[in-house]
């Protein structure tokens, strides 16, 4: 099946822009396009995109996954080192997770502070030297 730019945009959730942004920079190489310059995105595009979309989502710079497909289209010599690239980014997300845990640690404390402070009608109950807006 065959999408256009809004078409694929709509599909992947992201602006057709965004696609714009990503044929601009190297990262659809073999998309098709019609002789008038519309772009045509097959399901492999969507494939494609959705790895995008998975490594844009985990924090990677678009030079580094640009970097990964090159690499993809330099064939299994090179699987090392996408492998390398993959064991790196997942380290960066275990990182970004612990982060985030560690602020919804706060973010449910300040929860429970405010649910006793509204079921006691008060805040003089949290006694503790914890200011409100801590």
């Amino acid at each position: 099946m065959k999408y256009t730019i809004s078409q694929a945009a709509e599909k992947m959730g992201v602006a057709a822009s965004a696609l714009r942004y990503y044929d601009k920079e190297g990262l659809l190489p073999f998309m098709e396009k019609k002789p008038a310059g519309t772009r045509v995105f097959s399901e492999k595009d969507l494939q494609r995109l959705n790895m995008i979309n998975c490594m844009k989502s985990s924090g990677m710079p678009i030079k580094d996954i640009r970097k990964y497909f090159d690499l993809c289209r330099e064939g299994d010599r090179t699987l090392s080192e996408r492998l390398e690239m993959f064991l790196e980014r997942k380290e960066i997300v275990r990182r970004q997770i612990e982060e985030l845990d560690s602020v919804m640690d706060t973010i449910e404390r300040k929860i429970r502070y405010y649910h006793e402070a509204i079921e006691a009608g008060t805040e003089a109950i949290h006694d503790n030297g914890m200011l409100a807006d801590a």
